[in-house]
């Protein structure tokens, strides 16, 4: 008789770290030419030739990052690996390799790692990205992961934050604020389920939002249709933190100023909808919400035509003089300040 798999739990001592290891990594596949040895020695060996490496890495902590109360483990799996490959993306380069670490309790057997590792698994194959290490240790108090990115770009393809000029446009990627509104919906539905464990949420009106929460996808793409388009940014950064949080990073490393447009941010009908349903400002959900894994960027106004009318793409706002401060203009026409509201992983209550 078969066991049904998902009552089968097994403890992890039985494999010990390197069982441990061979176990999760087995299936994965190595595609990369730059990939000499990934997984089974002392280190990974890499070779870009003539291009220039970025490496980035994130840690995520339970309780801190995610919530296992609604996060499925094959999408935490999934996640942890865009987190990373967003930053690769961010500066223009194309993310070739990555390690996943984790520390976990015991109160995780094999199984719930299986599922995990899924999630890495369908991230790499998705992204064309090889795994090539990784550490397993134990933990006290539930799970940590650790990701480490690389990727690879010539130097004269590399963007930084630091290359925006005035009269610079200022442009994003996708829409913004579905993250932030999911994670409302989620946090909710999480409440419902603990006054009546028998309750079935029906999220189905809050897909969107809620996948772009639990599955959010790296913008891969973007820098690829730049490319395509013979657009070079002149600034580029990801969002994670917050709409708000980004560009003040992009007009300090820059030192320029900057003019966002309130009625340009670009808003899925269902962040809008969801914002009336939660009495919450859309516009500020968007500014402060993060986690949308968009590309924010600046490119020179000479391009504006290559990109003019693109669906990915959005024109919010320009670059100016630093003199001139942050601000958003509101769709009454008034100034108002841009301050970094994003989240904050040392703030209290986090």
């Amino acid at each position: 008789m078969l066991k049904d798999k998902n009552t089968e739990k097994t403890d992890l001592e039985k494999l010990g770290e390197f069982g441990l290891i061979d176990h999760l990594t087995k299936n994965f596949t190595i595609t990369q030419k730059s990939t000499v040895k990934g997984i089974g020695d002392d280190a990974a060996v890499l070779d870009h030739n003539n291009s220039k490496t970025v490496v980035t890495t994130d840690l995520l902590i339970e309780g801190v990052h995610f919530d296992l109360s609604y996060m499925p483990l094959k999408h935490l799996g999934y996640k942890a690996v865009m987190v990373n490959l967003s930053d690769v993306y961010a500066m223009n380069a194309m993310a070739t390799q990555l390690t996943f670490s984790i520390a976990v309790s015991n109160r995780f057997p094999l199984e719930a790692l299986e599922e995990l590792y899924a999630g890495v698994q369908l991230a790499c194959k998705t992204y064309g990205v090889d795994l090539i290490g990784g550490d397993t240790t134990s933990s006290k108090t539930g799970m940590l992961l650790s990701v480490t990115a690389m990727g690879q770009a010539k130097e004269d393809e590399l963007t930084y934050r630091s290359g925006a000029k005035p009269n610079d446009l200022l442009v994003v990627s996708g829409d913004l604020g579905g993250a932030y509104t999911g994670l409302q919906v989620l946090e909710r539905e999480k409440e419902v389920f603990k006054v009546n464990p028998n309750s079935q949420p029906d999220l189905e009106p809050y897909s969107y939002i809620v996948e772009r929460q639990l599955k959010p996808e790296a913008r891969k793409d973007i820098p690829e249709l730049l490319k395509k388009l013979e657009v070079k940014p002149t600034a580029m950064i990801d969002i994670s933190d917050g709409l708000s949080s980004e560009i003040l990073h992009l007009c300090k490393s820059s030192n320029v100023g900057c003019n966002l447009f309130e009625d340009k941010i670009p808003l899925d009908p269902t962040v809008i909808s969801s914002c009336e349903e939660f009495k919450i400002d859309s516009t500020l959900v968007a500014l402060s919400g993060g986690e949308d894994y968009e590309l924010l960027f600046t490119i020179d106004q000479n391009d504006f035509e290559k990109i003019k009318g693109n669906p990915n793409l959005t024109v919010i706002g320009h670059m100016t003089d630093a003199s001139s401060g942050a601000h958003m203009i509101a769709r009454g026409g008034a100034q108002i300040p841009l301050t970094a509201q994003g989240w904050n992983s040392f703030s209290e209550g986090n």
